[in-house]
């Protein structure tokens, strides 16, 4: 085994967020940096006393993906650790079905979601397959930034690697697929019609369209292609960023449903078959009503605080216990690995089932609403004004606040007040699991999180009507700014 040794210093600290430590390429996220972050969590493995199981190491179809997957590789074998590399730009939910398959210590993943193409990053996952909690980030991040000026890693080429057994080249494409196959009725959708696909040039390809086909499902495609720019878009799939897709459904009237997934495929976006668009917060509950009353799943469910509370609405229906966590799928997944609940999901897109891995999978949620709608025989926006019917309307929205100088300075003494009400209408509760959440007494409520790296809150509200909806969404805005 060839080992080489390395003394570096850092420009800048490295921070874990929510998802991992993400970066701008050829600014803070370079080969030095993502070499030590590697260590990092080789450290942190063996600690652990779970080194030998191995770490399995993934990429999305970023620009580099395969070059940074391939040096954290060296560094994993470096310090004697198994390594299973992925051969081809891999899902986040397929990495994290492979950690509980293999049985692995956890995994590295090259990834950022949703952001913008000049961004990468890396996520960790541990050995029960969620994204990683604060207390195994911190670690990471504390012994990263400790190797500051005292860099020490070891690399081991790869052809050495394979020669001694510490590296093997994995495919988890077809054992996805063939569970996925046990919690999707493919044989229901293929009956739905045609549906318009669109991975965003990520690394759903071959993940969504290729199962539907091979059940016998129509497919339309579009955006099949890898393309680290992504086509000039971040790769979300939300309505702004999918507006191409949009129009195809639009205009074209074989089509029943439109399903896309993001990036790293971890998150959904949904378009009925009329082009409407449909906001994740109301495909959780949808399919939440859906696993109870047609699946016949137990369990309670869990959202963010952030997400809506037609959620908290269709689970009084059924009888099911809600769990409130802070933003971060990390908590989510911690309730899907206790068994605690039927499904779990935050208003951002990301959503999980009992019985599948803890790590919100757009793959899964794009399946499972062609299959609500094969099954109900409706479309989406019908379903979702039949459920309106039984537990009431709720309308949610989010806006950013961008803070001067000023008002970042006196936020926090601001936010920390508790204000009579909003709107007209008085606070009953103050939620603060993450952010400052303010319940009103007609049921609407205010969130206001504060952005941890830049000048931002961002301000979310729900109310039974738009009207109300715009109220509070103003009425929110005036309090940050002082005018209340």
């Amino acid at each position: 085994m060839s080992i080489q040794f390395f003394r570096r210093d850092f420009m800048q600290r490295i921070t874990f967020g929510t998802s991992g430590w993400r970066g701008i390429m050829c600014e803070d996220f370079i080969f030095e940096n993502v070499k030590v972050v590697t260590q990092a969590i080789a450290d942190n493995v063996k600690a652990s006393g779970e080194a030998r199981k191995g770490i399995i190491v993934g990429y999305d179809s970023r620009f580099m993906g395969e070059s940074f997957a391939r040096e954290a590789a060296r560094v994993l074998t470096g310090a004697g650790i198994t390594t299973y590399l992925c051969i081809r730009d891999t899902p986040t939910p397929v990495i994290a079905f492979e950690i509980l398959r293999r049985g692995t210590a956890g995994a590295i993943n090259f990834t950022a979601s949703h952001n913008p193409p000049e961004y990468n990053g890396i996520k960790f996952s541990p050995s029960w397959g969620g994204p990683a909690l604060p207390q195994t980030t911190t670690d990471i991040e504390n012994r990263a930034n400790e190797m500051a000026g005292e860099i020490c890693y070891a690399e081991c080429s790869i052809d050495d690697a394979i020669k001694k057994g510490l590296l093997l080249e994995i495919d988890p494409m077809q054992a996805y697929l063939e569970d996925l196959s046990t919690k999707v009725d493919f044989a229901a959708i293929a009956k739905l019609g045609t549906i318009a696909v669109n991975p965003l040039y990520g690394t759903a390809r071959g993940y969504l369209a290729e199962p539907l086909k091979a059940h016998g499902v129509k497919v339309v495609q579009m955006n099949a292609n890898r393309d680290p720019y992504f086509g000039g878009f971040p790769p979300e799939p939300s309505e702004k960023y999918i507006q191409d897709f949009i129009r195809l459904v639009q205009q074209d009237p074989s089509i029943t449903l439109g399903i896309a997934t993001d990036g790293d495929a971890d998150r959904f976006g949904i378009v009925d078959g009329d082009g409407s668009f449909i906001e994740p917060n109301y495909i959780i509950a949808l399919l939440l009503d859906y696993l109870v009353r047609v699946k016949g799943m137990t369990g309670g469910v869990g959202r963010s605080v952030a997400t809506s509370h037609l959620v908290d609405a269709v689970a009084r229906m059924h009888g099911v216990e809600v769990f409130e966590t802070p933003v971060g799928f990390k908590f989510i997944g911690e309730l899907i690995s206790q068994d605690k609940i039927i499904i779990g999901g935050e208003e951002s897109a990301g959503l999980t089932i009992k019985g599948h891995v803890p790590e919100k999978d757009g793959i899964l949620a794009c399946l499972l609403v062609a299959e609500m709608v094969a099954r109900e025989g409706k479309p989406v926006k019908a379903l979702l004004e039949q459920l309106y019917e039984k537990v009431g309307r709720y309308l949610t929205k989010r806006v950013n606040i961008t803070l001067s100088p000023e008002l970042e300075e006196v936020f926090p003494e601001r936010i920390a007040a508790t204000p009579a009400g909003f709107a007209g209408v008085a606070v009953k509760q103050k939620v603060t699991v993450d952010g400052n959440k303010f319940i009103l007494e007609d049921g609407s409520w205010l969130l206001f999180r504060k952005s941890g790296t830049e000048p931002v809150v961002r301000l979310y509200a729900e109310a039974s009507s738009e009207a109300r909806l715009q109220a509070l969404l103003s009425a929110g805005r005036d309090f940050i700014e002082g005018k209340a």
